[in-house]
């Protein structure tokens, strides 16, 4: 079994159970609510892990910062609106 296996697992069966409860889609909303209050508290108690890693990066700051996004801006595809 790998690393992340069991969370992924963890993850489909919760989307599964999502999708078989939602009340857009015909679920009681009572019942739906009460489940993902029990979710949230079991995954506060268990310390378990945020779903994807945290990064972090470092923003340019600068006359040449300046200048490169102002090239790229200027170069990329206009947008629609």
């Amino acid at each position: 079994m790998r690393p992340g296996d069991q969370a992924r697992a963890e993850r489909a069966a919760f989307r599964a159970w999502v999708r078989a409860h939602h009340p857009d889609l015909g679920g009681d909303p009572e019942a739906f609510a009460a489940g993902l209050r029990r979710r949230r508290r079991g995954r506060v108690r268990s310390g378990a892990p945020l779903d994807a890693p945290i990064v972090g990066f470092r923003r340019r700051f600068g006359p040449i910062a300046l200048v490169l996004r102002w090239r790229y801006r200027r170069r990329r595809a206009r947008r629609l609106r």
